[in-house]
């Protein structure tokens, strides 16, 4: 459900004083339901020994909040330097990494075998001869083509630009072994905001398969498959939730019947963001201007570079306005930002109460994918991020932008260049 009852019965009788003390729009952050995410999950795969959780740093790339993470226990899923850098900021170290890039350069690769290294986990068979040198542990990304996703944003795996094909798999095994290859995992990511568990048992299913048969045409044992991310978050209040704990329960007995048939059992990894973080967040944003014309319009001083998922996948986030829950929801609005873009819309002809300016919104479910999806077209300044802390304190975790970080790409040196010379 959108904004756990538990999060909402904390933040809800504080939200109008933070909002006065630092000022509107802030996504604000639950540590207390971010840790105990972290421990369900733990607690479910609690039988299958070194079960680890990769959070998907993309989904919600601040360092405070990579570091609850850490002190959970979990490793981090990183595409890209900047994300490794971020992941090293807090704590995270060598196989505490899991590095999966598309269209790696030489400058990525140098990036992953700095301090410490990571586990790589390579999304072409191309690469292997491009990374600089081979690492001890190495993973692919497994893309198994003709199978169904449930969505758009993964697409289909046939057309998906990630991943080894299915025909290729074998070969890259065995041309990372000839260049000193010698512990192996195998990876997939096929889904995003599934919420039909069955979809992400079967995915084991077809890891396990995988490398049994890897095994037997190339005699190696895998130390792991890693199912990926794509754990789905119930949106809309009429949503049920995913039955994680079916799926876990699911999981562990195929694994088990790896074991008993096999003689060994590979590690579990997962590379959730969005169920990990998603619900834990909230955009909180202040009515500014109300129009009347065609449509019944409510302007809030927040736009799409804050959250820009309605905006580009017509993704719904429910809204709440505090102090308001128990009145009829009778006004049929447009919420909209102030970019000079017609989709920059946070809901679109939404049963609401009557609003006023000077009302205080929430628009629930921005803890994966929101700040950090954020961008700067029309000048407009990303917002702050805010932690609720476990004891009940707030504090700034990243402060808003200003236009000097706009602008701060102009300041260089450059005498120029002639071709011709």
């Amino acid at each position: 459900m959108p904004m756990t009852p538990d999060y909402t019965h904390r933040l809800t009788p504080m939200i109008e004083k933070i909002a006065h003390h630092y000022g509107t729009p802030f996504h604000i952050y639950d540590e207390a339901g971010i840790r105990g995410t972290c421990r369900q999950l733990t607690s479910l795969f609690s039988e299958l020994d070194g079960f680890c959780e990769y959070f998907a740093v993309k989904a919600l790339p601040n360092p405070e909040i990579l570091k609850i993470f850490k002190e959970e226990g979990f490793g981090f899923d990183c595409s890209s330097p900047a994300e490794l850098h971020l992941a090293r900021m807090a704590g995270g170290r060598g196989e505490d990494l899991m590095f999966t890039s598309n269209n790696t350069c030489k400058e990525e690769f140098e990036a992953a075998a700095a301090d410490g290294g990571v586990i790589l986990n390579l999304d072409d068979i191309s690469l292997i001869d491009k990374v600089p040198e081979m690492p001890e542990l190495i993973c692919f990304r497994y893309n198994p083509g003709d199978r169904r996703t449930g969505n758009e944003i993964i697409g289909n795996p046939l057309e998906a630009k990630y991943g080894v094909s299915h025909d290729q798999l074998v070969d890259a095994y065995r041309t990372a072994m000839e260049r000193g290859a010698t512990r192996f995992g195998l990876h997939t990511m096929l889904a995003s905001n599934e919420l039909n568990y069955t979809y992400m048992v079967e995915t084991a299913a077809m890891l396990l398969s995988r490398i049994k048969a890897l095994r037997k045409e190339l005699g190696i044992t895998f130390e792991f498959v890693n199912i990926g991310g794509g754990l789905g978050i119930p949106y809309r209040p009429e949503e049920g939730p995913l039955n994680i704990t079916a799926m876990a329960a699911e999981i562990t007995a195929l694994f088990q019947a790896f074991k008993k048939e096999e003689g060994y059992m590979p590690r579990l990894c997962m590379e959730s963001g969005r169920f990990m973080a998603g619900p834990h967040g909230v955009l909180a944003t202040s009515v500014i201007n109300r129009k009347e014309t065609y449509r019944h319009y409510v302007g809030v001083d927040a736009c799409m570079s804050a959250l820009m998922r309605p905006g580009m996948y017509g993704a719904y986030h429910h809204i709440t306005i505090p102090g308001k829950e128990a009145l009829p929801l009778d006004t049929v609005v447009d919420v909209v930002g102030s970019l000079c873009e017609n989709n920059d819309k946070f809901a679109v002809q939404r049963p609401l109460p009557p609003l006023e300016e000077g009302d205080l919104l929430l628009i629930h479910d921005t803890g994966a994918h929101g700040h950090a999806m954020g961008f700067n077209y029309n000048g407009q300044m990303r917002p702050k991020e805010l932690l609720l802390e476990s004891k009940g304190t707030v504090r700034m975790i990243r402060r808003e932008e200003t236009f000097t970080d706009y602008t701060a790409t102009l300041d260089f040196d450059d005498t120029g260049f002639d071709p011709k010379l």
